[in-house]
């Protein structure tokens, strides 16, 4: 029996180092498609801790789950930005309804029709501003929810122990970690060595 055990152990172990070698090897080729500046970032001994990370599949499904998320997520602020752009034309094309009404009520008044048009052309340009400047408060708006998602996702596959993972808003750090989410993803759909 004990022969045995340390048969399934010696199997088990030389199974692990071949999906490592295998995620390593997968992880060097895919470092070497990225630019220069990142490929010198990303050392052998970090793609090494990032290949023994993937080992038990726990990360890949941590990726998956985050991915889905933020799809979802991404998905319902694409949708609130367009109804609010949507609900921003039919404001507009309402207003335009009225002033031509305005117009056409006063055409038996001719020395109105002047003030009238420029009252309405204020009216106009205020609610575009008006407009514009809401839109730009949802997208800023929109914006720092996406940047917490980015810190929440970070946050997870750091207590993960994924190596390159940790809160940051540097553009360049973040691009190095969406590149090896990139990677983790793709080699999420490759067939592992068993």
């Amino acid at each position: 029996m004990a022969a045995s055990s340390d048969s399934d152990e010696k199997t088990r172990r030389e199974l692990i180092q071949k999906r490592h070698y295998f995620l390593l090897h997968e992880l060097q080729n895919m470092a070497k498609e990225l630019p220069g500046n990142y490929q010198q970032r990303l050392s052998y001994d970090l793609l090494s801790s990032l290949a023994s990370s993937l080992l038990d599949n726990t990360v890949f499904e941590i990726v998956t789950g985050l991915r889905e998320v933020q799809e979802m997520e991404e998905r319902c602020l694409f949708n609130q930005r367009v109804r609010s752009v949507n609900e921003a034309k039919a404001a507009k094309q309402e207003m335009k309804v009225k002033h031509k009404e305005k117009l056409q009520t006063n055409m038996s008044k001719p020395h109105l029709i002047a003030s009238i048009e420029i009252q309405q052309q204020k009216e106009l340009e205020a609610l575009i501003k008006k407009q514009e400047d809401d839109l730009k408060r949802k997208d800023m708006k929109i914006i720092m929810e996406l940047d917490q998602k980015t810190m929440d996702q970070q946050v997870m596959l750091e207590k993960a122990g994924v190596l390159g993972f940790f809160v940051t808003n540097d553009p360049k750090e973040v691009r190095l970690q969406m590149y090896l989410l990139d990677f983790i993803t793709r080699l999420s759909h490759m067939d592992l060595p068993s």
